[in-house]
């Protein structure tokens, strides 16, 4: 896949059909999953609390935990879906490879009866990869991201 707009839409539909080693093998070795306890005010993961900061040994961790059938949490199963508006690159680097890219979205996370909507905008830092991209960061700014939230069982 050679346009990243499209790649980050591939990405969103992994997470929609529950493909989350798919969904993980997406990431750099070096990738990471921030959501920022303050939003996009806050810039940087290491100074600040974070909802997540995870890289890719948390990541697998958390997809290991959903796929485990005694995972209490997940019963019921949770299910996603993401609604992308069209990804703006802001920034291409041809020398590194790396393409920076944002994606305002509406989050819908539900299960049984529950259903929880978020908002926001995702910045991805993809890397060129022989493959296609590799997300070194994907990073969710939630609208309202300091008020009180619900625990969220997958990944935004």
């Amino acid at each position: 896949m050679t346009d990243p707009a499209d790649f980050i839409a591939a990405e969103a539909a992994l997470l929609d059909a529950g493909r989350f080693d798919d969904w993980l093998a997406l990431f750099a070795e070096d990738g990471h999953y921030w959501v920022p306890l303050q939003g996009a005010a806050q810039a940087d993961p290491h100074l600040h609390n974070s909802l997540a900061y995870e890289d890719r040994l948390l990541l697998q961790l958390r997809v290991d935990r959903l796929k485990n059938p005694r995972a209490h949490s997940q019963h019921p199963k949770s299910h996603c879906q993401h609604v992308l508006q069209r990804s703006i690159v802001e920034r291409e680097d041809e020398a590194t490879g790396e393409v920076a890219l944002v994606t305002p979205f509406i989050y819908v996370e539900s299960r049984g009866e529950e259903q929880l909507m978020l908002a926001g905008t995702c910045r991805h830092l993809l890397a060129r990869a022989p493959e296609g991209f590799a997300i070194r960061q994907k990073r969710i700014d939630l609208l309202n991201a300091g008020r009180a939230l619900p625990a969220i069982q997958l990944f935004i």
